[in-house]
């Protein structure tokens, strides 16, 4: 994907991305988490949001409001983006830690969805099923997997 993002660091694993919002509330640090499912699944399970500075853990309730939103959707894409040029076609798993931010990353999903098309499918989980994504339709959690 060639999007305008934030530079990130990541874990010698390629499973821990960690990257700065900088806006009018300061330089908040951000991180996505890759983690699989059950051992030996083709399900990881991305975990993003802002890490505690007392405790260095990571925080998906905390809203931040930093006013560069688009930038840190667009951030985390590129993420799943390098996750799967490390490790191939597994399947990403994100759902929000609330019904309003998983409306706000299918927002995300829809405003790059020219980009993210080229090279993953995408679905979204919807009154007991999977279905292909679909701009406009409201979905509870959303999985990807590269083409």
């Amino acid at each position: 994907m060639n999007l305008d993002h934030y530079s990130y660091f990541t874990s010698n694993d390629f499973k821990n991305y960690e990257f700065y919002s900088i806006g009018p509330k300061g330089r908040i640090k951000k991180a996505v988490l890759f983690t699989r499912v059950v051992s030996e699944s083709t399900f990881y399970n991305l975990a993003f949001g802002d890490v505690d500075p007392n405790t260095a853990l990571l925080d998906d309730t905390v809203v931040t409001n930093n006013n560069d939103r688009d930038l840190v959707l667009a951030t985390v894409a590129n993420t799943i983006n390098d996750f799967s040029d490390r490790y191939g076609n597994y399947f990403i798993y994100a759902e929000g830690s609330t019904p309003a931010r998983t409306r706000l990353y299918q927002i995300g999903i829809a405003s790059l969805w020219e980009q993210i098309d080229i090279n993953f499918n995408v679905y979204g989980f919807k009154d007991g099923e999977w279905l292909r994504f679909e701009k406009n339709v409201n979905y509870e959690a959303f999985f990807v997997k590269r083409k």
